[in-house]
């Protein structure tokens, strides 16, 4: 297994986030988090891991007026974050591109537009897609900061951590692509 982070002149845009088990935020405590967009500016993610049960999909739709078929009962819809919690995206494979898509990596895609949603809604949705209402934001330097104080670990986004419906098995499973127990970890690591 190549667990090289694939990184551009230093940024982890297209990686995943895990949070340490001793991060102090409980809205991010045990998190995944892929990471949409890194750069000098800041940095912005998605949750994978968190279902949002206050609203189902189908009042979602009802609510914006989205006509849609009988299947949006299993669609969820997930916590991205506490930035925004209103504004939603829809992370999914590049089967189904919009003018507005933005690419992560080759394998997935965020759209955060209605026609997006419009087009799971009928069905004619792209393969695979993950709804999230808000996002996780970092300003210039800050995640930067929390990953060498030992918040963060990091590595390689795979189809299953992002599209997987197992959500309590995430965090784990992100851990394991690492390769150690998560009961080993410290909020001492790498200092003196």
């Amino acid at each position: 297994m190549d667990n090289k982070l694939e990184t551009h002149d230093g940024y982890l845009e297209g990686q995943i986030l895990i949070a340490m088990p001793t991060m102090p935020d409980p809205q991010f405590h045990r998190t995944i988090i892929l990471l949409c967009a890194h750069g000098e500016e800041g940095a912005m993610g998605i949750v994978l891991n968190r279902n949002l049960d206050l609203l189902s999909f189908e009042e979602l739709l009802e609510q914006l007026e989205i006509p849609h078929i009988e299947h949006v009962d299993s669609q969820k819809i997930h916590f991205g974050g506490p930035v925004e919690a209103e504004r939603g995206f829809v992370l999914h494979t590049p089967d189904m591109i919009h003018d507005t898509t933005m690419m992560i990596g080759e394998d997935i895609a965020l759209t955060a537009t209605l026609d997006m949603l419009k087009s799971v809604a009928n069905g004619e949705g792209p393969q695979d897609s993950f709804l999230a209402l808000g996002y996780s934001g970092w300003g210039p330097g800050q995640l930067e900061k929390e990953i060498q104080d030992n918040g963060w670990l990091v590595v390689n986004a795979d189809h299953d951590l992002v599209f997987g419906d197992r959500l309590g098995n995430k965090w784990h499973a992100a851990i394991n692509k690492l390769g150690f127990d998560p009961g080993l970890l410290s909020a001492d690591i790498g200092h003196a």
